[in-house]
């Protein structure tokens, strides 16, 4: 069975998750450079079967959209042309970096791992992303 991958889109690194083979957890992956996602997606592609994409779609607590609405929306028809087997889905985000800073302190995350924001809360926000995505009736 394809996995799943999430993306949590930031503006100088991006996090990414993914599923195991039977799609029932998520996993954090990778926190890379925005700059080279696309790069680090096709060699992925090449090595592990996947066929969703989930992007986090930002929104404010009233439902607006932010400052990372439109890249996230761009990025969407990027991936759709990019890769057209694959089917790209939307998933609201609100809430997810708090989420993935909660989850790190109670798994005894220090205070300086925790400032460690590229290597740990990206991915840790697409992982709760994919979980979203996984969860939904």
């Amino acid at each position: 069975m394809a996995r799943i991958l999430a993306i949590d889109l930031g503006t100088k690194r991006t996090g990414l998750a993914v599923t195991d083979p039977l799609r029932i957890l998520a996993n954090p992956l990778e926190t890379i450079p925005t700059s080279g996602l696309f790069k680090y997606l096709e060699e992925y592609f090449k090595k592990e079967e996947v066929d969703t994409i989930v992007l986090g779609l930002p929104k404010s607590l009233d439902g607006k959209d932010t400052s990372m609405t439109k890249p996230v929306m761009q990025l969407k028809g990027k991936l759709t042309d990019r890769f057209p087997h694959k089917s790209v889905e939307l998933v609201d985000e609100r809430f997810t970096s708090k989420m993935a800073m909660q989850s790190m302190i109670t798994m005894g995350s220090k205070k300086r791992d925790r400032r460690e924001k590229a290597g740990n809360l990206d991915k840790i926000s697409a992982t709760i992303i994919l979980q979203t995505y996984l969860n939904r009736p």
